[in-house]
Order: structure tokens, then C-alpha cells, then sequence
């Protein structure tokens, strides 16, 4: 019986430390393999910045709202792209459970997403997302208010993006 209460007491202590989480609204990392860990704020990159302006100089240049970035998008942003370059594959896996933490976090009422991968330019990616209907119906859906961004290379240098948007 003594071994088993250290044992007990361990699996409690790590079950805690991987299902307890934060009600702070801004700045969540979304890891999607493990658990959620509070950012306090986003630094975004060059090429980041510059697709969030595309975007939103696209949207005005068809007479729609611009989007407001907020940092708990990007972060959960994040996490799926970290989680596309550890499966070597862009996807839309977990899509549900990254609706469900910025429902929760961000006081989402909708949420969408786009994802790409192996673009060399803010340009280049935001082009592709224009040209495919179905990416092009999300950047252009007037039911968005605001919108995160998350760009990472993997080890041969290549970009995998996920661009993520909310009502708020």
C-alpha cells in the first residue's frame, strides 16, 4: 500500500498540472498535443503583420469592416501550427476544440479558419487564400470581427500559416 499512495499522488499532481487552466482573456497558447498555456502577449513576425494587413486591405477594398488582431486568436493560431509542423501536414484537425477554448476565452460567437503552407510571401499566401472559394468566403464573411495569425517554418524553411477569425 505504500507504493501505491506516491504513485496516486503523482498521477493527481499531473493530472492537475495538464487539465487546470486560466479564464485570462488575452494571450492563449493553444499546444495541441498538450495543453493550453497563457501568453502574455504576442510578438508577431514581419511576414505576420503583413498578412493581417492584406487581409484587412482586401476587405476594404470591397467596402467591408476591417478586423481588430487580437492575441488569444493568434495564440490558439499558434498552437495549430506548431501542431501542423510536428504532423508534417496542414489540416483542420481539432478545429472543433480550438472553436471550443476561444468560445470560452475569447467570447467567440463564430469562428473560422484558414490554413496553408509552403508560401514564401504574406503576398503569396493571402493571393492563394483569394483565388480558392472556399478560404476567400472566410477572409470576405461579414460575421467576423476579429482575427489572429500564426506563421512558422519547419526545419527545411518552410512557412505553414494558420489564419483564424471570431465574432467577438
Amino acid at each position: 500500500m505504500k507504493s501505491l499512495t506516491p504513485k496516486l499522488i503523482a498521477v493527481l499532481i499531473l493530472s492537475i498540472a495538464l487539465f487546470s487552466c486560466s479564464n485570462d482573456e488575452d494571450g492563449i497558447y493553444f499546444d495541441e498535443t498538450s495543453e493550453i498555456t497563457i501568453v502574455e502577449k504576442i510578438q508577431y513576425s514581419t511576414i505576420e503583420l503583413e498578412i493581417l494587413d492584406l487581409v484587412n486591405a482586401h476587405r476594404q477594398s470591397i467596402d467591408l469592416q476591417t478586423l481588430k488582431t487580437l492575441d488569444i486568436v493568434s495564440g490558439v493560431a499558434e498552437g495549430h501550427t506548431n501542431y501542423m509542423i510536428e504532423t508534417g501536414q496542414i489540416s483542420h484537425d481539432n478545429f472543433p476544440k480550438r472553436s471550443e477554448v476561444l468560445i470560452k476565452n475569447a467570447k467567440a460567437k463564430a469562428v473560422g479558419e484558414n490554413v496553408a503552407y509552403g508560401y514564401g510571401s504574406a503576398e503569396a499566401v493571402v493571393n492563394g487564400w483569394l483565388n480558392s472559394e472556399g478560404h476567400r468566403e472566410v477572409i470576405e464573411s461579414t460575421k467576423y470581427t476579429h482575427f489572429g495569425i500564426s506563421t512558422e517554418c519547419n526545419s527545411e524553411g518552410r512557412n505553414y500559416f494558420t489564419h483564424m477569425f471570431i465574432n467577438k
